[in-house]
């Protein structure tokens, strides 16, 4: 059997966002004691362009006040949901594995739906309006940081589609908060329209060790680049060589890299460890994956004999943090 089609993956994706936007969580105690293995729904203060900004939180049942851990910020893609990304990425349940904290931020939308990112070049009203999405995503981290025991040393960022674009800035412009990043089925750059000028992430002030994880069957946001194969319209996206390049420049990679293949050659891992100050870059791509979270949610389970069966991206990236210097 080959790898599900965009289609077919989509269809996937979107069937189950009314449930998803239907269930509901523990409300953040501001005070007190947090119990573990919960996932808490806080509602902050701050507001972008009249839009109030909330979260999900998923404290692991290893918990304790005092015991700092690691922080994974999972960002969710364009028209998801914190909820949506917290299901099929898989996280939570990781993270009562190997004890660590999940912040899942919340786009803006309306009535819960259509939620995106202002990630510079891409998308929607959240771009055309200018969203600080940034200075939300800080200041959820740092809310995060003064109620938990968290380690800032280690606090990652995860992000999918639109998502990935925001953390290829976020990493970029905030690279002082995060101990790596790993945006998948992302672009760092591109134009919103023909006559637009083209946007591409600032160069960041110090290294950062980065994985990127794409499908070379996406046809959203293409690895070769340039406009989407599914959506069509004047949009178009930096290719991943490009953004692959541009991550090596900025964490001073030396050449040649490391290569690991795994399930037949289908995924592709090419691994710079000489780099500045320790910030590994890789690359993973995934052949015959289209535009979706590539993991247990939607990989089938046996008897369907899918050639990724036991791939499951969330571990991925937890090991790739896990072997950072």
């Amino acid at each position: 059997m080959m790898g599900i089609s965009n289609t077919g993956q989509r269809r996937l994706l979107y069937l189950p966002m009314l449930a998803l936007l239907l269930s509901a969580c523990a409300g953040l105690p501001p005070y007190g004691p947090i119990e573990g293995g919960v996932t808490y729904y806080r509602r902050m203060k701050l507001e972008s362009a009249g839009y109030q900004r909330s979260y999900r939180l998923h404290v692991p049942p290893g918990y304790r006040d005092g015991n700092r851990l690691p922080l994974v910020v999972v960002i969710h893609g364009a028209f998801d949901t914190a909820k949506g990304i917290e299901r099929i990425s898989g996280f939570s349940r990781l993270a009562d594995r190997e004890n660590f904290i999940v912040l899942y931020p919340e786009g803006i939308g309306i009535f819960g739906l259509l939620q995106h990112w202002n990630a510079g070049h891409c998308c929607g009203k959240a771009a055309a309006d200018q969203i600080d999405d940034v200075g939300y995503l800080a200041a959820a981290i740092e809310e995060v940081i003064a109620r938990l025991s968290v380690d800032r040393r280690r606090i990652y960022m995860v992000g999918f589609s639109n998502g990935g674009m925001l953390t290829h800035r976020f990493a970029a412009e905030r690279t002082d908060l995060l101990a790596a990043a790993v945006p998948m089925a992302a672009s760092p750059g591109g134009r919103a329209g023909a006559h637009v000028p083209e946007w591409f992430v600032p160069t960041p002030r110090n290294p950062l060790p980065m994985l990127i994880i794409h499908g070379l069957a996406d046809d959203d946001v293409p690895f070769s680049g340039g406009h989407s194969l599914h959506r069509g319209g004047e949009r178009t996206y930096a290719p991943v060589v490009d953004a692959l390049a541009f991550w090596k420049a900025a964490n001073r990679c030396i050449d040649p890299p490391a290569e690991s293949r795994r399930f037949d050659g289908r995924v592709r891992t090419q691994r710079w460890d000489a780099c500045s100050e320790g910030a590994v870059t890789a690359l993973t791509t995934i052949a015959e994956w289209g535009h979706v979270w590539p993991g247990p949610y939607f990989i089938p389970a046996p008897p369907a004999d899918h050639p990724l069966e036991g791939f499951d991206a969330a571990a991925f990236i937890w090991d790739f943090f896990e072997s950072l210097p």
